[in-house]
């Protein structure tokens, strides 16, 4: 039942992401709700270098979302990446 969300843009997410994390854009997060319904809801949350990841972490904090860790940036991530050309 956890989430791995991805905070980068959707055109990074598209290059590589990890398989199996939901992408929504730093910039995007107040749509969360509809996507992680339960704000009890184990989130573990990464981007490209960590930065932005602080960021949305504080953010779904300030939403009510009441589990979660930031993982830092995919440039730390050694495992299999996904790629999408499109949308």
């Amino acid at each position: 039942g956890a989430v791995l969300l991805d905070v980068r843009t959707e055109e990074e997410y598209f290059k590589a992401h990890i398989p199996g994390s939901l992408n929504i854009p730093l910039d995007e997060l107040q749509t969360a709700v509809n996507k992680i319904p339960d704000k009890n809801t184990p989130v573990f949350v990464y981007c490209l270098s960590g930065s932005r990841s602080r960021q949305a972490e504080q953010v779904l904090r300030n939403m009510g979302y009441t589990d979660l860790t930031n993982i830092g940036g995919i440039h730390n991530y050694n495992g299999k990446t996904e790629r999408r050309t499109a949308k």
